[in-house]
Order: structure tokens, then C-alpha cells, then sequence
């Protein structure tokens, strides 16, 4: 039985979370004894982009070259991904949770009368029915779901497996849907996209600034660290507030939420709000003087020091480690 995967793209680019979508549909194909990995592309993405889906996993990319799906109309792709699952004869759609698969699969589950069960964090387990370990509250717990219905929908937590990198190039197929006027009643006019190097929902790691870096002025040392790691930088809420940073670089449960490796927090005390919005980070190392500061409860790591003189040594020693 074949295995779907809706993977997302951005400026024509496969976006790393999805790559870990299809590393998850292979890894579950391989345990419960087999079962073509199948990726579902829509919009205007190279064929040599599609192809390198085969490393994570994908035995065969069916790409929707239809132009009017590139910019991510909600409806179209619910739609279109609806009729590939159907026409391959599919039980199981794999996507990666993002702000765009959350809508996207809620319209699916409904198309397709599905059970769907989002922030997966590890395979089903198939042992005695169908189980999933899903993360909740923001990551402060665990929950098994036990899904019954025929299709499924699972949306994979970003860093919740191992990315796949060794697979052999995918095989790309151009597929024609009948897609109606209907399902583009909705227009997107403008879209305003945050600019950098490394945008914070696909970093792999992340270096943020808090209030302790006692103004803007002082951000180049955010930055220089950030350039020496090949790193997003992000900040606090109360920094995006008060102007230092744009908005876009918030990062916390009502800005930007982030799962890197790797997620630095420079002068950042640890509020809750903050906390909950970098707790999937695979590790979390905390910079501030104050040996009280809630962060450090939460971190891997933990370096009591004054950012001023702690950062230009750390970005100094990455330095001459590179």
C-alpha cells in the first residue's frame, strides 16, 4: 500500500521540514514490511529539485505543475492532494506540521474522511491496532492517540526523525488534475516575506537576543555569531515590542515557533511564553549573567557570563575551529 507525502516548497525549493516527512513515511513503509513512498509536488518546482526527494526517502514524486498552486491557495491544495491520494489508491498521507499543512490537513480530513493526528513525534505503533505519540502542550507532555478510521493523516513535528540522506534519486512523473475555478476562488493579492540568509522556521539553528543586550546597537555580536554558525538569529517578544528587532524575528508561542538542533538564548530570561515556542529544539544553550534566570532550567548547556565579554569569545573560538 502506497504511502503519500505532501511536501511543501518555498521559491521553488523543497523545505527541509517536508524532506523530514518523507524520511518518517519511509522509516514507517520499512516497518510495517513495505510499501511505495510517493510524494505529491504541486506548483512550479525544477524536476531536479523533485528529484533529490528520493534521498529522504521518496521512490517517486508526482508533480502538479499547475502554476495557479504555487502560492499555497489552502483550498487548491486540499483539493489536489484529495485527488492524488485517491487516484493511487493511498491509506496513509504523511505532511509535515506547519502553518500551511495544519490548514491544509483539516480540509483533508474532512475530503477524505480521515483521522488525523498532528506534532507526531515517533512511527506508529502497529503492534496491537494503531498508535501515535504525539507531543502536547506546547511540548511540556506526551499523548497516544489510537487512530481507527481507514485513512489517516499524520503531521510530523519538525526534528522528530532523523533526516534520510542516503536514498537514490526519485522518479518524477508530470500529473494533470481537474482542478475547477472554485478552488482559486480565494486570492492571495501580497505577501510580505522576511528576508535573510536563513529564515527562522527552517533554521537549523537558531541564535536569539533578549533584553540583556541592552539595545540594538549591540546586535552585531547576534549577527556575527549567527554568521560564524551559519545561523537564523531570532529575539524575545519584548524586544520585537519595544523596536530593537522587526516582528518577524520573534520567536516564542505567539511569534515564530522553532525546533533547530541547535537554539542559543542570549540575554533571554525564559518566560513561558519564550519557552514554549523553543522547547522542541534538539539542544538549547542559555548565555546570561544572572545565575537565576528561568532559561536555565530548561537548557542543555548554561554559561553564567556577561553576553558582551561571552560572545566575542565564543564567535571567536568558532572562528578558529572553522
Amino acid at each position: 500500500m502506497s504511502i503519500l507525502v505532501y511536501i511543501e516548497q518555498s521559491e521553488g525549493a523543497i523545505k527541509k521540514s517536508s524532506l523530514e516527512a518523507l524520511s518518517f513515511a519511509k522509516a514507517f513503509s520499512e516497518k510495517i514490511g513495505g510499501g511505495e513512498v510517493v510524494a505529491v509536488a504541486l506548483g512550479d518546482i525544477a524536476d531536479d529539485e523533485l528529484t533529490k526527494t528520493g534521498t529522504a526517502g521518496a521512490s517517486k514524486v508526482l508533480h502538479v505543475k499547475d502554476s495557479r498552486l504555487t502560492s499555497g491557495i489552502i483550498q487548491a491544495h486540499a483539493e489536489a492532494v484529495a485527488q492524488v491520494f485517491n487516484k493511487i489508491g493511498a491509506k496513509t498521507l504523511v505532511m509535515a506540521k506547519s502553518s500551511l499543512g495544519d490548514a491544509v490537513a483539516a480540509r483533508l480530513s474532512i475530503k477524505l474522511n480521515a483521522g488525523l493526528v498532528s506534532n507526531v513525534v515517533e512511527l506508529p505503533d502497529t503492534s496491537s491496532g494503531f498508535k501515535v505519540k504525539r507531543s502536547i502542550y506546547t511540548g511540556k507532555a506526551f499523548a497516544q492517540t489510537e487512530m481507527t478510521s481507514e485513512n489517516k493523516i499524520l503531521a510530523v513535528k519538525k526534528n522528530a526523525v532523523p533526516l534520510k540522506t542516503d536514498g537514490a534519486a526519485a522518479v518524477v512523473e508530470t500529473l494533470e488534475l481537474n482542478l475547477d475555478d472554485h478552488n482559486f476562488s480565494t486570492k492571495i493579492i501580497s505577501t510580505d516575506k522576511a528576508t535573510g540568509e536563513i529564515l527562522l522556521p527552517e533554521a537549523d539553528i537558531v541564535v536569539s537576543g533578549g533584553r540583556g543586550m541592552k539595545g540594538p546597537e549591540n546586535w552585531n555580536l547576534i549577527e556575527d555569531l549567527a554568521k560564524e554558525l551559519g545561523a537564523a538569529t531570532g529575539c524575545s517578544k519584548p524586544v520585537s515590542d519595544i523596536g530593537w528587532r522587526p516582528h518577524h524575528e520573534h520567536v516564542g508561542q505567539t511569534g515564530v515557533k522553532v525546533a533547530p538542533s541547535l537554539y542559543l538564548a542570549v540575554g533571554i530570561s525564559g518566560a513561558i511564553q519564550h519557552l514554549a515556542g523553543v522547547n522542541s529544539s534538539k539542544c538549547i544553550v542559555v548565555i546570561n549573567k544572572d545565575p537565576e534566570a528561568p532559561f536555565f532550567k530548561a537548557a542543555d548547556y548554561g554559561i553564567v557570563g556577561d553576553a558582551f565579554e561571552v560572545l566575542p569569545k565564543l564567535t571567536s573560538a568558532i572562528k578558529a575551529i572553522k
